[in-house]
């Protein structure tokens, strides 16, 4: 193999590296950050709970975990699971077609280097802000009851 090819692959290889294990999250404007000492797997269940006990689904779930896994590439737990309901849905619509775009609103579950795990997410006051001006009052309130289930579950899911 040429040098260059053999520089450009470990430089590919140390970035994929890096990427694969950047770090825990740390708190940031807008963001809920919530360490556990809970194992990934078990968080994962416990958000999925949680949502279900505060009148959210699980819309969506994400992760490139299992996938990386398939391809011989191992990396730390990370899923994103999307949570609403029908009932948040009409209501935004009502007052934002173009605030639907953030629905649904995401936790984020990540495995740490000692087996614990992490849950994160962006405040729904914050997810929908960039639609304050059209969705008015009425949108505020929404995503103020959802700032509080999500408070609620990342309570529940961390006991």
């Amino acid at each position: 193999m040429p040098i260059k090819r053999l520089t450009a692959a470990l430089i590919l290889a140390a970035s994929a590296a890096s990427a694969a294990s950047a770090g825990s999250i740390a708190p940031r404007d807008g963001w809920a950050v919530h360490e556990t000492s809970k194992p990934y797997a078990q968080l994962i269940e416990d958000v999925k709970a949680a949502a279900k006990a505060e009148g959210l689904g699980v819309v969506t779930q994400a992760g490139p975990t299992e996938a990386a896994a398939a391809r011989g590439i191992t990396i730390p737990g990370n899923r994103v699971i999307g949570l609403f309901n029908n009932d948040f849905a009409v209501k935004i619509l009502a007052l934002s077609t173009a605030a639907m775009i953030e629905a649904p609103v995401r936790m984020y579950v990540t495995e740490e280097a000692d087996g614990s795990a992490t849950l994160s997410y962006k405040r729904p006051t914050h997810v929908f802000a960039p639609y304050a001006e059209e969705g008015g009052a009425g949108l505020a309130a929404l995503a103020g009851q959802l700032d509080r289930r999500f408070a609620l579950i990342a309570e529940r899911a961390q006991k």
